[in-house]
């Protein structure tokens, strides 16, 4: 039987979910689609500087994968993830302070799907979540799908203001508290240790968990080491990690360090939606990591970023306004740029992308609304040139809409 080809299916009129209908699309991956034209310079993503990427090192792995799993290594595998790279993760936390063990650890597909996982298990519609303001967008885009509301709660150069933690957990009885403690993503602020210690007794007190996304923590290259907060507060803090800004982001694998009796929550829902992470990736990482190889990466890693950091933080200040702030990062790839009360940085993008170069504005690290005249920038993913020339011409361009 034949289907009628000039009867035309009214796609339109599919059902789909209102909630789905309402979720807003990825503001970073929109722009990254306007910065990837060829001679524009980006600060808008997040990501890893390309040549730095081991790729000697990443073949020679590969291949001691296939030689010794064999058809394993492109097998269906567990949903918790390989036990031998949960117990490599697991010792080397312990050995970095955080004690931990195999149990503990639930692999990933990438940081992001941990933040997914996270609201699948504990979200309800109307639920609370408590967050710093601003907060990183790709948080926001998976507690909205679960219909979570928010309680920002404003920052300083330490982190959190505690005072306000308090007050509104009181108020709003927060199912969880949502921090990037170490060099945020947007701001690049660490969250101090005594806020850490602050907030570890709040959550305890009100027996409220704390997620803890921490993608950027080894990358510290200036200031004093801290202790993480799942170092501090054990069971009360769900650590959410990945090897995407430490290695190589298209890997997608990252983990999960929670309590034990709840680990199995986070593994049920995993199973919804991919059955298992990627085999061949966990098993390439497993390798390179046991090698040894990991450690001298990052160190590589820092110097790069530091060195660009310094190249932006100092043509920030030859050539900014001086109404215009920012934030001086301590390691991460972001820094935070505060344009005077009137000016709306989302309305400034059109008129960058004309000067060839992209920024993320800031109004979508605000879940409840405001911000719009922020900004973040990246300085881990342009060449130093281009950093100068691209702070250049944004400088520019604030001098003439000011």
């Amino acid at each position: 039987m034949l289907i009628d080809q000039d009867h035309k299916v009214q796609t339109n009129k599919w059902k789909i979910a209102p909630h789905v209908v309402k979720l807003k699309s990825s503001i970073i991956r929109d722009i990254l689609k306007i910065s990837s034209q060829p001679g524009v310079i980006s600060f808008a993503g997040g990501l890893p500087a390309p040549e730095l990427f081991p790729l000697d090192d990443m073949k020679w792995a590969m291949g001691k994968v296939i030689d010794t799993y064999g058809p394993a290594a492109i097998q269906y595998s567990v949903s918790r993830g390989l036990n031998e790279l949960r117990e490599l993760l697991a010792q080397r936390a312990t050995k970095r302070g955080t004690p931990c063990e195999a149990d503990n650890i639930q692999i990933t597909a990438g940081g992001q799907q941990g933040l997914e996982l996270v609201a699948r298990a504990f979200i309800d519609r109307g639920d609370y979540i408590l967050t710093e303001l601003p907060t990183y967008v790709g948080a926001i885009q998976a507690f909205d799908y679960y219909q979570a509301r928010y309680v920002p709660v404003e920052m300083d150069e330490e982190g959190m203001l505690i005072e306000q933690v308090k007050e509104k957990i009181e108020k709003y009885h927060p199912k969880l508290i949502y921090t990037v403690s170490n060099f945020q993503n947007p701001t690049g602020i660490t969250m101090s240790l005594e806020r850490r210690q602050q907030l570890i007794e709040l959550a305890i007190n009100y027996n409220i968990p704390i997620i803890d996304d921490n993608p950027y923590g080894d990358i510290r290259f200036s200031g004093e080491h801290l202790p993480t907060l799942k170092s501090i507060g054990g069971d009360v803090v769900v650590a959410l990690r990945t090897f995407s800004k430490v290695l190589a982001p298209g890997l997608r694998i990252g983990w999960m360090n929670g309590p034990k009796n709840i680990m199995h929550y986070f593994e049920k829902v995993k199973q919804c939606t991919d059955l298992h992470t990627n085999t061949l990736c966990q098993y390439l990482i497993y390798e390179y990591v046991k090698a040894g190889k990991l450690e001298p990466h990052i160190e590589i890693l820092k110097k790069d970023y530091r060195a660009k950091r310094d190249t932006m933080l100092k043509a920030l200040q030859e050539t900014f306004p001086s109404e215009i702030k920012w934030t001086k990062p301590n390691g991460g790839l972001f820094l935070w740029v505060t344009l005077p009360i009137h000016m709306s940085a989302k309305d400034l993008l059109p008129k960058a992308i004309e000067k060839k170069v992209a920024y993320v504005y800031g109004s979508p690290f605000h879940p409840n609304g405001g911000g719009e005249n922020t900004m973040r920038l990246n300085f881990s993913n342009a060449t130093h040139e281009g950093i100068v020339e691209g702070i250049t011409r944004l400088a520019g361009l604030f001098k003439a809409n000011m």
